[in-house]
C-alpha cells in the first residue's frame, strides 16, 4: 500500500537514527506485552504485533525534531505509550462492534471472548500511563490523560448517535476529532515537548492529520475492497456507524435519507448501499475534503522548524491522503 511506501521514504528522509529508534519502540513494546500471566501476555502480544503501520509513534519522534540526547528516554516512552493507547482503543472497540476480523486476522474478542477481549485492552492502557509515570514528566501524562479521554468521549458520541443518518456533518467532523484526531495530537505533543519545539503547532497538524486519516479511512469502508481494508466493505453501516460518505450522499439521493440501517440483514444489502452511495459522487468528495485538511495542515507548519524535519512531517501527511490512491 502507498502508506507503507511513504512511511518507508520517510524513516530514509530522516536518516538512520529514526529507523534506530523505531527499532527500540518496537522492542520497548514487545517487552511490555509479558509478565502478566500466558493468557494476557499472549493476547497483548498479538496485539502489538499486528500493530500496522506505527504512525503515531513515528509522529512522536518526527515531532521531537532533533531533540538533546538526554531527552532520548523520555522521547522512546512517548512513542510507546502513544502506540499502546491506540492498541487498546483498537481492542476495546471490537468489543464494543463484536468485530470478528480486524486486518484481515481475528480479533481478540473473536479468539477469546468479551472479558479476555476487555482484560487486554485494560492491560494495554495501564502500561501506556505506566510507561510515562516512569519518567515523572507531568506534562506527558496531562497529554496523554486529554487524548484517552476524548477518545471516550468520541466513542460515547458514536454510540448516542448510532443508526441515525440524519446525524449532522459538524457532529461527525468533532466525533473524528475527538476519536482519531486527538491521539494524533497528543503524539505530536508529546515529541514536540521533548524535543523542545512549537508544542501548540505541532499538535494541531497532528489534530488535523488524524482528521483526514480518519476520513480517508470512512471512504475506505464505503470504496473497499475487503482484500484491502481488511473487513468487509461497508461493516460501518452494519454497525449503525454513519460517516462522511453517507451524510454527503443522503443530500443527493433521496432514498439514501430514508435508509433504515437496522434493516441491513447482509453483505449484499450493505454492498448495495455502499454503491448508491458511490454513485452520487460522494467518496469523491469526501476524498477532497480530506485532501483539503491536510493541504491545510501543511501550509500551517511553523515556518521556524528546520527544512528537513518540516519535509519529514510533509511526507507523513501526504502518507495518509496516498492510503486511498
Amino acid at each position: 500500500m502507498a502508506t507503507a511506501a511513504t512511511l518507508d521514504a520517510v524513516v530514509r528522509a530522516a536518516g538512520p537514527q529514526l529507523g534506530s529508534l523505531m527499532e527500540r519502540v518496537e522492542a520497548r513494546l514487545a517487552a511490555l506485552a509479558t509478565g502478566y500471566g500466558p493468557l494476557l501476555s499472549h493476547h497483548a502480544g498479538e496485539t502489538i504485533a499486528a500493530g500496522g503501520k506505527r504512525l503515531r509513534p513515528l509522529l512522536v519522534l518526527l515531532a521531537a525534531g532533533d531533540p538533546p540526547e538526554e531527552a532520548a528516554d523520555r522521547l522512546l516512552r512517548s512513542a510507546v505509550a502513544v502506540e499502546l493507547i491506540h492498541s487498546a482503543s483498537l481492542v476495546h472497540d471490537d468489543v464494543l462492534d463484536r468485530a470478528p476480523t480486524r486486518r484481515g486476522q481475528p480479533t481478540v474478542f473473536a479468539a477469546a471472548g468479551r472479558t479476555a477481549a476487555t482484560a487486554t485492552g485494560d492491560l494495554l492502557f495501564s502500561r501506556a500511563f505506566a510507561e510515562l509515570a516512569a519518567g515523572g514528566e507531568a506534562d506527558d501524562v496531562r497529554a496523554l490523560s486529554a487524548a484517552s479521554s476524548a477518545l471516550a468521549q468520541g466513542e460515547l458520541m458514536q454510540r448516542e448517535d448510532a443508526w441515525d443518518v440524519a446525524v449532522p456533518l459538524a457532529r461527525y467532523l468533532q466525533r473524528c476529532e475527538l476519536k482519531t484526531g486527538a491521539l494524533f495530537e497528543a503524539a505530536c505533543r508529546l515529541g514536540a515537548l521533548a524535543g523542545g519545539g512549537p508544542a501548540d503547532a505541532l499538535a494541531a497538524f497532528g489534530r488535523a492529520i488524524g482528521l483526514a486519516f480518519q476520513l480517508l479511512d470512512d471512504v475506505l469502508d464505503v470504496s473497499g475492497p475487503a482484500s484491502r481494508t481488511g473487513k468487509a466493505r461497508g461493516t460501518d453501516l452494519l454497525d449503525g456507524t454513519v460517516t462522511l460518505p453517507l451524510i454527503v450522499a443522503r443530500e443527493r439521493d433521496p432514498q439514501l435519507a430514508a435508509t433504515d440501517l437496522r434493516a441491513l440483514r447482509s453483505g449484499a444489502e450493505t454492498e448495495a448501499i455502499c454503491d448508491r452511495i458511490a454513485a452520487t459522487g460522494a467518496l469523491a468528495d469526501a476524498k477532497a475534503r480530506a485532501l483539503t485538511v491536510v493541504a491545510d495542515a501543511k501550509s500551517a507548519l511553523p515556518s521556524s522548524l528546520p527544512p528537513a524535519q518540516r519535509a519529514t512531517l510533509e511526507l507523513v501527511a501526504d502518507g495518509v491522503v496516498e492510503r486511498y490512491a
